[in-house]
């Protein structure tokens, strides 16, 4: 079984559902725990996605996987909301959450540190653009690990 393809099949099959419910496939992902298969969908939408729009989904994405069958063996499906710390995936998230604080971990250090925490500028050429404390840095993406939302409270 190729997991991307399966993914990239998963995520297709999600999307026909997801947008006429005017929601957002953030993303799929097909892991393995233990011997255990994980489906896992992350479901997302202006101003928050409820409870019961990720259980509309996940009931009929269960009955449309049901029918295709793309993954071998027993599986778990699990639809979720991305949570309040959602990590950044896709380069339309950046300038979605344009404004907002983050965290962005690093391979190797920049400017002495691998994890650095600001307001997110967005993406501009090959980096993602903060500002931290009033200064402007550039983090090249060949050094992005991870860039995900800062819960404020």
């Amino acid at each position: 079984m190729d997991r991307h393809a399966v993914e990239k099949q998963v995520e297709a099959m999600a999307r026909q559902l997801a947008d006429p419910m005017g929601l957002c496939v953030v993303d799929v992902e097909l892991l393995r725990r233990g011997r255990q298969s994980v489906l896992r969908v992350v479901l997302d939408k202006p101003g928050g996605i409820l409870l019961d729009e990720c259980a509309r989904l996940s009931e009929e994405l269960s009955q449309m996987l049901d029918a295709a069958d793309p993954i071998p063996g027993a599986y778990v499906l699990e639809v979720s909301s991305p949570g309040l710390e959602r990590v950044l995936r896709r380069d339309e998230e950046y300038a979605l959450f344009r404004g907002r604080r983050v965290a962005v971990h690093t391979y190797a250090p920049v400017g002495g540190q691998k994890r650095l925490e600001g307001v997110l500028l967005g993406l501009g050429g090959d980096a993602v653009h903060l500002d931290i404390d009033g200064q402007e840095v550039r983090v090249p993406r060949q050094q992005v690990a991870k860039v995900h939302l800062v819960a404020e409270i």
